[in-house]
């Protein structure tokens, strides 16, 4: 079984054109969180350890009540092509870039920081945007 990824290297995911806001918010906690609330979370807490595929499928399991070590699982669920991290709500609607190091692994970076400029015009890094939510 062929394996598919969702990892990029030394590459900037920009906040989308019609994100609403303007700064980068935390996405709300519920009793049952939503992705963009469990990616938050996976990434905050280990900033730059996981890759997007770790987070992307950390995410499912979390959602499946699937152990998020089972390696099986996790080659099922990459057998079949997954929404890399420009489809998130975190880049889409809640102002987080997501940048991810020359290891593939990943961390955000609030829209309104000066961390976020450099890295929107880093020449060594690869530019592109999160997904837009409308089709406009």
């Amino acid at each position: 079984m062929a394996a598919h990824t969702t990892n990029y290297q030394s590459t900037f995911i920009e906040v989308s054109e019609d994100c609403p806001i303007d700064h980068g918010t935390e996405p709300p906690i519920a009793e049952n969180m939503s992705i963009a609330a469990l990616q938050y979370r996976l990434i905050m807490e280990r900033p730059f350890e996981l890759t997007s595929d770790d987070v992307i499928f950390e995410t499912y399991a979390l959602r499946k009540g699937i152990d998020a070590d089972d390696a099986a699982a996790r080659e099922e669920f990459f057998s079949k092509g997954q929404a890399c991290l420009r489809s998130s709500q975190l880049g889409k609607h809640y102002g987080w870039g997501i940048l991810h190091d020359a290891e593939g692994r990943v961390g955000l970076i609030p829209r309104d920081s000066a961390e976020y400029t450099a890295s929107a015009a880093d020449s060594e890094l690869s530019h592109m945007r999160a997904m837009r939510s409308s089709r406009r």
